[in-house]
């Protein structure tokens, strides 16, 4: 009569010797398969991770903007963006305004990451100092009322801030570029008709 402990040992040897090369590729390519289906997945979950950081970056610059405004007679600033891709120097006649970055320093603690999209991978930010493009045609407006083009405005309708480039066009599409509005709320949309 054989004891228990040499039984299990022989099934042991057995089934360990019958354990092939292609049994092991199998698994392997299971495993590759059920990678290759998470990876798009993950990718768009890091996505939307880093937009959302993108927002509440946009969040952070509607605030610093609304204590500008409060600082500046209900007024918004007078600033342009600085341009991708040029080293000209501005003609010394030339009235250069500032740029968002510097205007609002102040406003924004210091912090030049809340300047930076996280899904800026074409070095925009290194470049101009800022991932996100200032509505130009509001500058100096009345915050409360913006006129742009000679048409009225309400605060909730048109963009401040938005991503200068289709940063995050993993998210699909009309979703690419995230906006500030003047109001302070922040969309992934943009948004014709406003919240209201």
């Amino acid at each position: 009569m054989c004891s228990p402990l040499r039984v299990s040992q022989s099934a042991i040897r057995t089934f360990s010797a019958a354990f092939t090369l292609i049994e092991l590729l199998v698994v392997i390519a299971i495993i590759g398969v059920l990678a290759g289906l998470l990876l798009p997945v993950m990718s768009k979950a890091k996505e939307a991770a880093r937009g959302t950081a993108c927002l509440s970056n946009l969040r952070q610059l509607g605030i610093g903007l609304q204590l500008y405004v409060s600082d500046n007679n209900n007024r918004l600033p007078f600033m342009r963006d600085a341009l991708l891709g040029t080293n000209s120097i501005p003609p010394a006649n030339s009235t250069v305004l500032p740029s968002p970055e510097r205007v609002l320093l102040r406003y924004t603690g210091g912090n030049s990451n809340v300047w930076k999209c996280p899904s800026d991978r074409l070095d925009v930010f290194r470049q101009t100092g800022t991932s996100f493009a200032w509505n130009s045609l509001l500058n100096g407006q009345d915050a409360d009322r913006p006129i742009v083009m000679m048409m009225a405005f309400n605060p909730h309708q048109i963009p401040v801030f938005y991503d200068k480039d289709n940063f995050h066009k993993d998210r699909g599409p009309g979703k690419e570029v995230n906006f500030l509005y003047a109001d302070g709320h922040i969309n992934k949309l943009l948004e014709v008709g406003g919240t209201r």
